[in-house]
């Protein structure tokens, strides 16, 4: 079986770099969850992304592409091809150039919502 423990630690090192003024509710081996504050006094928090480990494959979900499809202009057909859904990119090994392009994309995402 794959070893995908780098793999996870490369996509969370990614998502912990643009949580900022947001939680994270789990941060455990295989699995991170990072949440955005409430929008208000009786509202609860609202999911931003996470990172998790499964059989074959590290999910790398990002919220923001859902709610707004737009924010996914301009992403290359290679790191399109790694969609599952609307908002989830699934990786079996470490793809520094794909990484980078997330990078990019979680700080877009992370700009809209703050």
């Amino acid at each position: 079986m794959k070893d995908l423990d780098p793999v996870f630690r490369a996509l969370s090192g990614v998502l912990r770099k643009h949580v900022a003024r947001m939680s994270i509710k789990t941060d455990a081996p295989g699995h991170l969850y990072v949440e955005l504050p409430p929008a208000g006094p009786k509202r609860k928090p609202a999911f931003f992304g996470a990172v998790q480990t499964k059989k074959s494959y590290v999910s790398y979900h990002l919220m923001p592409v859902y709610e707004d499809p737009s924010l996914l202009d301009g992403t290359s057909d290679a790191l399109r091809k790694r969609m599952q859904g609307k908002s989830c990119f699934n990786f079996s090994e470490e793809d520094p150039v794909l990484f980078a392009e997330l990078d990019r994309l979680t700080s877009k995402c992370a700009a809209v919502v703050r």
